[in-house]
């Protein structure tokens, strides 16, 4: 299972959003690392397939992921995913199972089984818009994750979330990403620290590194600052 860039780059007018990237993508829990402007949300679209670069490929075990195919197998949770405010948890999860092609049967064992999982057992017959920030995100985290996909990307899923939810989170996205390809993009480092086995970390557009992390390493926030005066 691996999802693999190879040399791409994408540009608007005259700002390299991407430039020459490449890299492969195996299970488990992969952070990317960068400041607002790296180009962070520009690459997870572009492996979304929502975005086509300008040069190179993206591939999942050799697909291209502008396929259909590709998309079957893909959980994406944007920064800010739209919803219906009127909807309930469950409801809106069903309706989104429907987008996604899921028989009705599988559309209700999926949901009940994800609201479990992601903590809404007791909001699912309440409506989205009485939500707190931390019960969308998982929400929206549950809605990634309804065609069980092998690949799920999320793009700063915790912004905005007191360090109670971002705990929760935390363990849930430590979970998920035992059996699957998970890119998790933040500026907050330490949400990374304690999940992530792999780092990626982006300025201005360019890959700066990657490797695995674990937690003995020694301080995340450190280790990320040293990557990024290396290269002012």
């Amino acid at each position: 299972m691996e999802l693999t860039a190879d040399r791409i780059t994408k540009q608007y007018k005259n700002k390299i959003a991407v430039d020459r990237m490449s890299f492969t993508l195996t299970k488990g829990v992969t952070g990317l690392l960068g400041a607002n402007g790296a180009g962070k949300t520009t690459l997870m679209r572009l492996l979304c397939g929502i975005l086509i670069p300008d040069s190179g490929t993206v591939t999942f075990d050799g697909m291209n992921v502008e396929t259909e195919e590709y998309r079957e197998i893909l959980g994406y949770l944007p920064q800010e995913f739209g919803y219906y405010p009127e909807f309930t948890g469950r409801d809106f999860l069903l309706y989104m199972s429907a987008v996604k092609g899921l028989p009705r049967s599988d559309a209700n064992r999926k949901t009940a089984e994800l609201i479990e999982l992601v903590g809404l057992k007791d909001a699912a017959r309440k409506k989205v818009h009485t939500y707190s920030g931390g019960m969308k995100q998982r929400l929206g985290i549950a809605q990634a994750l309804l065609n069980d996909p092998q690949v799920l990307i999320m793009d700063e899923p915790t912004a905005g979330l007191d360090p109670q939810e971002r705990i929760r989170f935390r363990n849930l996205i430590a979970h998920i990403g035992q059996n699957r390809i998970v890119l998790l993009s933040t500026h907050i480092v330490s949400d990374l620290e304690q999940i992530a086995d792999k780092l990626m970390i982006m300025k201005e557009g360019r890959l700066l590194w990657q490797g695995e992390w674990t937690a003995e390493e020694g301080d995340l926030e450190k280790f990320y600052v040293s990557k990024i005066d290396d290269h002012q």
